[in-house]
């Protein structure tokens, strides 16, 4: 990032010898803390990259810091958020960006959940994903998936795409219900390689895939090969649109995955490791700071660590609406990472969570007084969550 802490602070008026103070200030504060003797850490299950990639780093942060890392794989999402903002035995959760949505919003199971206020203490990774279609495709153009009948692979194993190709996809074209049933014929999909690799078996024109799993290396080296369509990350209106339906994903220009998606627009799921609103300022500070600092030598240890690099992360806070600890925002401004709009988008966001926090413990206190029991599956209680939270505006991408 081209603006520089030094900068920033000098165009405020502040002198040099301030300046001097203040760095002087954060080394001995840095060096006089010591990192907790225990460090949980939260992630997906055994399997998933969120677990490996944490295991990477977590012996690099314990041979550095003396503090016991232990990685805590709990596949149970819900049972995650619970163990970090109840529980208080996880100290850090890797947890994606629309899984925290649904946790400030309380939506599904999270409804009969105590609301716990969250901030952002550092990017873990993302996946990109995007539309690929046969490489001897007339389809070049998203705008040519409106040209003339379509056949589109849908993955019914996945709700997120389906969502994706039967909602968003057409959101982002522009297209109404009745262009929709007229041009689109939507080809089930049991798997997600059988969604994918239907495009290069004739089966469909086009499939959402991401370009870093094994099955898309497979489809590029297919006859013919294959191709993606580029979603202009600069074509606000069709993103607006895109994200009423996927509303944490971030527009990108793919640069992970096989080399036909390398250089081409689409977009990013992202994974964020998250700590509770009160964690301490000094412990989310000296996170960051280490993360960053020692990037270089934790970075090979996963193909996904690479995705921790501070220049991922400020990108990254470009788009996401989700506040960030203060520790974490006293180190990226001591770099010059954080800037005056990013504090005012920031304090917006905290508000915005507080406001969700309200409203949900509110609901939850009127169904205790009224013995309405708690339950996303009880209709009783979601209306009267649904009242509380009437007109709250909803986490989504900023653009």
């Amino acid at each position: 990032m081209k603006t520089t802490f030094l900068k920033g602070i000098l165009s405020s008026g502040i002198s040099i010898a301030a300046v001097l103070a203040i760095s002087s200030a954060s080394l001995a504060n840095a060096a006089e803390y010591k990192m907790p003797r225990l460090l949980a850490i939260g992630t997906s299950g055994t399997s998933s990259g969120s677990f490996a990639s944490t295991n990477g780093w977590g012996p690099v942060f314990q041979k550095e810091t003396g503090s016991n890392v232990r990685i805590v794989p709990v596949d149970n999402e819900a049972q995650r958020y619970r163990r970090l903002t109840d529980r208080r035995d996880l100290s850090i959760s890797s947890v994606s960006s629309a899984e925290m949505r649904f946790q400030i919003e309380g939506i599904g199971a999270y409804a009969s959940m105590k609301p716990v206020a969250q901030r952002v203490i550092w990017h873990h990774n993302d996946t990109p994903w995007g539309f690929v279609v046969a490489g001897s495709s007339n389809l070049h153009t998203m705008d040519d998936l409106k040209k003339g009948k379509i056949s589109v692979a849908q993955g019914e194993f996945s709700p997120p795409m389906v969502v994706a190709v039967t909602k968003a996809l057409p959101a982002y074209l522009d297209m109404t219900d009745e262009e929709v049933s007229e041009r689109f014929s939507y080809v089930s999909a049991s798997s997600y390689a059988q969604s994918c690799r239907s495009v290069v078996e004739g089966r469909a024109d086009v499939a959402y895939c991401a370009p870093t799993s094994s099955i898309l290396s497979e489809m590029e080296g297919a006859p013919g090969g294959i191709r993606w369509l580029p979603m202009d990350r600069d074509n606000k209106e069709a993103w607006d649109r895109f994200l009423e339906h996927r509303t944490m994903v971030v527009p990108t220009t793919i640069n992970l995955g096989v080399s036909t998606a390398r250089g081409v627009d689409g977009l990013a799921s992202n994974f964020l490791y998250a700590v509770p609103a009160d964690a301490d300022e000094e412990f989310a500070y000296n996170m960051a700071k280490w993360l960053h600092q020692s990037f270089d030598k934790y970075k090979n240890t996963h193909p996904l660590s690479s995705r921790m690099d501070l220049a991922v992360f400020r990108e990254y806070l470009d788009r996401s609406p989700l506040p960030v600890h203060e520790g974490t925002i006293r180190y990226l401004k001591e770099v010059g990472a954080w800037t005056a709009e990013d504090d005012q988008w920031n304090q917006a966001a905290i508000e915005k969570m507080d406001l969700w926090n309200k409203a949900r413990q509110a609901a939850l206190d009127e169904a205790r007084e009224r013995r309405i029991p708690a339950s996303h599956n009880n209709e009783e209680f979601m209306a009267i969550m649904n009242e509380h939270t009437k007109g709250l505006e909803h986490f989504r991408t900023r653009l």
